[in-house]
């Protein structure tokens, strides 16, 4: 998640310092991404210093200890505008846990353990979407309302492919399961021009 690039757009609007960050991150973003840890906040601070993206600088404080002040470098804006011009992958392409579990729930060829899998995770999806619908009704920022919106479709496309592996995998009372389970591909036999292999089959 280029985190880091967030917190330089919250820079270029002017300096601020670690929990003011923290704070307008949070209320920027919207309560579907949950808190953002200080500590990690602070390493991302530290790193943009290194690269010079950003200048700290200590302000003293009559009765707290010293606060460090961040503010944007020219470097930094520059980094700033090439990532808002450039697109989004997805950050993990398209590995996800549910699908492992897919996986291995047809390779089982078990009807009933992938109907306890794909029943499972439409449960979390339906109570993720009804909680994401309540933060939404509830939400004044129109910015984040159009990211809790985003956050809703991304669950519902995940609710899409438990219906699509339902229909594909449950369709037929089990058959393809145990065409799945019984076509296991055999292992394949050692190279034989691994150091050894000439000597272990003479």
């Amino acid at each position: 998640m280029a985190i880091q690039h967030a917190v330089l757009a919250l820079l270029a609007r002017g300096p601020s310092y670690g929990y003011e960050l923290k704070g307008e991150f949070e209320s920027a973003v919207g309560p579907q991404w949950g808190p953002l840890n200080i500590g990690h906040l602070y390493q991302i601070l530290d790193r943009l210093s290194r690269d010079g993206l950003v200048v700290a600088e200590r302000q003293p404080q009559p009765v707290k200890p010293d606060r460090v002040v961040y503010e944007i470098t020219d470097d930094g804006r520059a980094e700033l505008d090439r990532w808002l011009g450039a697109p989004s992958p997805r950050s993990g392409g398209f590995r996800d846990d549910f699908f492992l579990k897919v996986t291995a729930a047809a390779r089982s060829g078990s009807a009933s353990t992938v109907r306890g899998v794909l029943g499972n995770q439409r449960g979390h999806l339906l109570r993720e979407l009804r909680n994401l619908d309540g933060l939404r009704r509830a939400e004044k920022d129109p910015v984040v309302v159009l990211l809790l919106a985003a956050a809703s479709r991304h669950v519902e496309a995940d609710l899409a492919f438990v219906d699509d592996a339902e229909s594909v995998l449950l369709a037929d009372g089990g058959t393809l399961l145990a065409t799945i389970a019984a076509n296991r591909r055999p292992a394949e036999p050692p190279a034989t021009d691994e150091p050894g292999a000439a000597r272990a089959a003479g």
